[in-house]
This record gives structure tokens, sequence and C-alpha cells, in this order.
């Protein structure tokens, strides 16, 4: 085994056997390193990795927030694999576009009124409905618009996914938006449509939200189909 794998490894038993948890800080470099029989270099290299993929936070200086500390904040790196899988060609816009549809769905299935944030999606679609916003603006809030309403989903991992998408999916319908002419009449469509799907959630209305949000999303690329192939 590589030596960083050991201090991988053990990371992820401390966390399994619950020894270890989301805001709990882990022992200074130099206990950690000879608990593990690891340099010190190694140890930093694997840290760097675990910082990456967001299992940890590293904060400087003296005080409570000194020293390493885990974190659950895997979205982003989540989301640069997809980018990067993206750009390799290894993933396609297809896959983008079926992999958001079955996650956006079953997020609305799985939805509960309480847990979500009504009014902060609403204030979202505020927003969206100036005139005067840039298509690059309108779709990066179209995207924080979708994953806010996948939070109200019963299963966080659905919710995480669809953080990790985010990115991804401002950028596609972003390149899509090339083929609309007339791109005050989608962006009203798309704002009438989300508007719809708000309310049915808000209203418990989880299965008829899944339905909107299928036509919402196969709409929208049907409007755009000229940009790319579906």
């Amino acid at each position: 085994m590589k030596s960083h794998d050991v201090v991988l490894r053990w990371f992820t038993e401390e966390l399994t056997s619950g020894r270890l948890g989301v805001g709990d800080q882990l022992p200074s470099e130099r206990a950690l390193a000879a608990q593990l029989g690891q340099s010190r270099n190694t140890l930093r290299e694997a840290l760097r990795v675990l910082e990456v993929l967001g299992a940890i936070e590293s904060g400087t200086g003296s005080g409570p927030r000194a020293g390493t500390f885990v974190t659950a904040s895997h979205g982003e790196a989540i989301s640069t694999v997809f980018r990067l899988q993206l750009a390799t060609r290894q993933v396609t816009p297809e896959d983008v576009f079926r992999v958001r549809l079955a996650l956006e769905t079953q997020a609305a299935v799985q939805s509960r009124p309480d847990r979500g944030d009504w009014d902060a999606a609403a204030a979202l679609l505020d927003r969206m409905d100036d005139p005067e916003l840039p298509e690059a603006e309108f779709l990066g809030l179209d995207a924080q618009f979708h994953v806010l309403c996948s939070r109200a989903a019963d299963n966080t991992l659905l919710s995480v996914l669809m953080d990790a998408l985010r990115t991804v999916i401002a950028d596609h319908t972003l390149e899509r938006a090339a083929a609309v002419s007339d791109w005050p009449t989608v962006a009203a469509r798309l704002q009438d449509e989300h508007r719809s799907v708000l309310e049915a959630l808000r209203r418990g209305r989880g299965g008829a939200a899944a339905d909107l949000l299928d036509r919402h999303i196969r709409g929208y690329y049907g409007l755009t189909a000229d940009a790319a192939q579906v």
C-alpha cells in the first residue's frame, strides 16, 4: 500500500467508526504522522488530497479554528470531476441531461414541504424577472434555483449530487442558449414553469412537481436543440 493510502484509509476508518465526525479536529501533523508511522511530507500530501475532495478544511494562525477539521463540502470536488470528464469527452452533454432529469425528478418525488427554503427560492425567481439580466447570470441563478428545490428531498445524497452539478448545469444551459433567437420570450416561459414547480413543491405535491420538472427540462433542451444533439 502506498504511504498516502495509509493516511486515507485511517481517515475513512475513523469516519466509519464514528471516532471522527463533521466538525471534529484532526490530531496535529506531528502526532498523526507518528501515530501512522508516516513522514510529515507524506501526511501533508494525503491531507491536501482530502482537502481538495472537500473532506477536511485547514485553518491557519491561532485560535479555535486553527488546525485541520472534518467537513462535508464535497460538492465542489465532485463538480470539478464532472467538468473534467466533460472536457475530456468521457461524459457527454446528453449524459448530463439524463442524469439531471433523473436527479431532479426523484428529488421532487421525495421532497417534503417542511424541508424547503421556499422564500429563498422565490427570491431567486424575483431576481431572474429582471429583463436586463444577462443570459449567463439568469442561467446561473436558474441552476441555483434547481439545486435549492432539490434540497427539499428527504435524501441528502440527491441534493449533494445536484449541488455538485450546479456549475455544470449553468455552463451547459448557457452553451445551449446560443441557439435561442428570442431570449426574453424563452426566459419568460422558463419563469412561468419555475413558479409552477415551486408552487407544487411548496404545497407538498411532489409527484406533480416531478412531472412539471420533466416537461420543463425536456422543453428547454427541445428549444435549444440546434446547439447540440440530445
